[in-house]
């Protein structure tokens, strides 16, 4: 997982206007890919309420990338109801994984 500054997370995604937010999403989907996970394209985020799973699909492969250090139903809550913040958050967790 690419190692990013929580902090610069909060800051693109408020002067993007959110943007940043779903680059994001895309960025880390393909790196959690790329370690096992099974997320869906990216594309289904576009669709409503087709995107709430897709965020669903994106939570457990953030729980299978950090061996279960953050699980999917938290995840899910913070990317879902507190998006800014709670991307951060759960960068936190990927730079842990990096880290290690």
């Amino acid at each position: 997982m690419t190692n990013r500054h929580p902090a610069i997370v909060i800051v693109l995604c408020f002067f993007t206007c959110g943007l940043y937010h779903l680059y994001w999403f895309v960025n880390t989907k393909i790196e959690m890919n790329r370690r096992g996970a099974d997320i869906p394209t990216a594309w289904l985020l576009l669709i409503p309420f087709v995107n709430i799973y897709w965020l669903w699909r994106w939570s457990q492969g953030v729980e299978k990338v950090t061996g279960g250090g953050l699980t999917a139903v938290p995840a899910f809550l913070l990317s879902w109801l507190l998006p800014i913040i709670g991307g951060a958050i759960i960068q936190s967790y990927f730079n842990k994984v990096s880290a290690a």
